[in-house]
Order: C-alpha cells, then structure tokens, then sequence
C-alpha cells in the first residue's frame, strides 16, 4: 500500500537541467576551469556542497568551493527571479497526486531556490515534508534525502513511491527502498542500470497518474543488492 509519493524537483517539476548546465558551463569557463564531457552527468543529483567542490577541484575553477556555491546560487537566483521554468502539466500532476497521497519533495537544489520554484507554481503548501540535500550527509545517489523526508512524513520508505529524471536520483530513491517512476529528460537520458531500477519509465510528467502510481508499487523494479546496508548507514 502507498503511504507517501514523494517528488524531485529538478527535471519533474522545473526545468532547470539545462539552467543549471548553462549558469555553471559559463562559470567555469570564466573561473578558468575546463568543462568535462561528462561532467553535467555527473553533478545531476550532487549536493551543493559536492558540487562546488567538483567545480573548484575536478573542474580547476580559481575559487574556494564556498565562493562557487554562493556564487554560482546567486546566479541561478537572478535566472529564477526572471522565470522559474515550470514544466507544462507538472503543477496539475502534483495536485492530482496530492489529492490521493501525502506528498514530499526530496531535491538536490539548496533551501532558497526550492522556496523560488515552489512559490512561483503555487505548491508551496502542497508538499507535507521538504528537503534540500544541502540539509543530508550525502547528495544523490546516496539514499540520505529520500530517507529523511519518508522519516519527516512519518512513514516508511518501503511504502514510498519516488518521482525521478536523472539516473542518480533513480539510484537515490531505489537505495533508499522506495518504488521508483522515473521521467528522464529528453537531453539527459537513464543510464542502463538506473532503467532497471525504475518501476516504469514515462516519456512525459502529465502521463503519472495514481493508477501508474500504485501499480509501479505494487510491482518493483530490480532492488539494488546493498539497498539494506544503506538504509542502515
């Protein structure tokens, strides 16, 4: 039985990948540091502490990784303060879903720019726990923010149903126990092994509905094999 459905923020709510890709590529390059190939998959999903740090050691960019957190945050600030790049039928998703379930937001964005998102599509009173992995020991995939708002919602993880995009996200929510519907975008596609952890995999957020929900429950993807060893840790 579903207890909580519980949402990512970037790529199913707000279409903010490819801000983000944007607002750091233009960073680096000005910080004196060197954009990898494969660099935007790898800090999908990253707290912002391990980011910055990505950006200021593997990156080589010439500041502290404190000096590219609240810079790089700044930036993204005034990127929110002209638009907040809602998806289309997102915030119709999450009312629907909220009208069954109580609801949690798990994201790898930091406190300030969730309270953007939220507030400008009118959700912010929609989601009983929210959570910054700014806030957890460990960003995504580690299960940490996953199991901390299941614990803010009063609920048990095992009954959870998590709504993902990126392959570390999928990986996060999996570790952490719960069924998994992932919503890949279309520039940052799963990785094979975060696909078979995903109970279903959509094409679009207007396609979730609670039926897809408690069917994705009731019938899991592949559980990945150190799954209690994390949610112990």
């Amino acid at each position: 039985m579903v207890a909580a459905v519980i949402f990512d923020l970037d790529g199913v709510i707000v279409d903010s990948e490819p801000v983000w890709e944007e607002v750091r590529r233009a960073y680096v390059a000005a910080h004196g540091g060197t954009w990898q190939a494969d660099s935007q998959r790898r800090l999908m999903g990253m707290s912002t502490g391990e980011w910055s740090r990505y950006l200021s050691g593997e990156l080589g960019v010439d500041r502290t990784a404190e000096q590219v957190a609240t810079e790089v945050v700044a930036d993204m600030s005034r990127r929110y303060a002209q638009r907040v790049p809602l998806i289309s039928g997102a915030v119709d998703v999450v009312r629907r879903t909220a009208r069954r379930w109580p609801l949690g937001l798990a994201s790898s964005s930091p406190t300030q720019l969730i309270r953007a998102a939220l507030d400008a599509a009118g959700l912010s009173d929609t989601f009983g726990a929210t959570l910054s992995t700014e806030q957890t020991a460990h960003g995504k995939p580690a299960p940490d923010v996953y199991l901390a708002v299941a614990a803010r919602l009063g609920v048990d993880p095992a009954h959870c149903v998590a709504i993902e995009d990126s392959a570390n996200g999928v990986r996060s929510a999996a570790a952490a126990g719960m069924a998994v519907v992932a919503v890949p975008h279309g520039a940052y596609p799963l990785e094979p092994d975060a696909e078979r952890l995903a109970g279903a995999v959509l094409s679009s957020i207007d396609e979730l509905t609670p039926e897809i929900v408690a069917t994705v429950h009731g019938g899991r993807g592949e559980q990945p094999p150190d799954t209690a060893d994390q949610q112990r840790s």
